[in-house]
């Protein structure tokens, strides 16, 4: 087959496999709401008509990368961030659950030590940049209990069963299916966040950290799929979990699994996940909360922050 009709297959894939998807995990919302609730700035959202500073956005930044370092720390040393890097305005919460994965990869173990230092690094330097204004560490859950925020995700998606537990730190494939989970949403919400940014000085350096969070969800997304093509299930989960995000942030598309088929069986790889011009997703912060809380309605906590957000920007988008 030439190499331009390969192009126009693949492109085609993409462009049609978005059809079927919403349909099949609409339980998402009654399985997560079991586990707690969540809102935040959108049309219908009370935080929409209040102007935010680009402190708050970089506040709101922060509570994600509070959230994704301790995941990532514990997982590669299994300790959390150190106190230093905790304190702040806002309630004062801890990181529960985490705990240090014994990698079978040396590959994945590589990647972990690499990501977890990156993120550590971004919870610093936006609590330089923003000095005595930066937000407390709120209350996080990164842990495997049956009715913790990854068992409520891995539920909702389908993944396991009423009363089972997902552990992150069971094996290497259950730490890439839960960084999976998290690091795609970064990418779009630091993208959604970039015309909100006045100061360019600030702009920048949320650029600098968008790069950093889209070069980690593509080693994510690559070694997921070069994994599943020996275990497909692998792939399959990816799908699912794209789907239970795509269900909590509104009516609109805007996630994709690891294959151009977003049904299983799958094959050709969709390690970028973009829009028809090529382009990366965008999420609001409503949207973005509504996965973290693992909720889509307006709410101020739950899933992985069970007492929300701290600063400004708290609620979820009523969907």
């Amino acid at each position: 087959m030439p190499d331009d009709q390969k192009i126009i297959e693949v492109l085609e894939a993409r462009e049609g496999r978005r059809t079927s998807r919403r349909d099949m995990f609409r339980g998402f919302a009654a399985a997560s709401a079991a586990a707690g609730g969540f809102v935040l700035a959108n049309k219908s959202s009370p935080v929409a008509a209040q102007s935010v500073s680009d402190g708050d956005i970089l506040n709101f930044a922060l509570n994600l990368e509070y959230l994704e370092a301790q995941f990532y720390v514990y997982a590669a040393s299994g300790a959390g961030l150190p106190e230093s890097l905790l304190s702040g305005t806002g309630t004062r919460g801890q990181a529960t659950g985490g705990r240090r994965v014994n990698f079978t990869d040396p590959a994945v173990a590589a990647y972990a030590r690499e990501i977890a230092a990156d993120e550590q690094a971004h919870v610093a330097f936006l609590r330089g940049a923003l000095g005595a204004a930066a937000v407390a560490q709120p209350a996080i859950d990164i842990g495997a209990s049956p009715n913790g925020a990854f068992s409520t995700a891995a539920r909702a998606a389908g993944l396991i069963g009423p009363g089972q537990s997902f552990d992150p730190y069971a094996s290497d494939e259950n730490f890439l299916l839960a960084a999976y989970i998290f690091e795609d949403v970064g990418v779009t919400a630091y993208k959604g966040a970039s015309p909100l940014i006045s100061n360019k000085t600030f702009l920048e350096a949320a650029a600098g950290i968008l790069a950093v969070e889209a070069y980690h969800a593509s080693l994510v997304r690559t070694t997921l799929y070069a994994k599943g093509m020996q275990a497909p299930a692998l792939i399959d989960a990816s799908i699912a979990i794209s789907n239970a995000r795509d269900s909590l942030d509104g009516s609109t598309d805007l996630d994709q699994g690891l294959t151009t088929s977003q049904m299983s069986g799958g094959t050709a790889s969709n390690i970028a996940p973009l829009d028809a011009n090529g382009l990366a997703y965008s999420r609001s912060a409503g949207q973005v909360l509504n996965i973290v809380y693992l909720n889509n309605m307006a709410v101020t906590g739950g899933g992985f922050f069970p007492n929300g957000v701290n600063g400004t920007l708290r609620m979820s988008a009523a969907n």
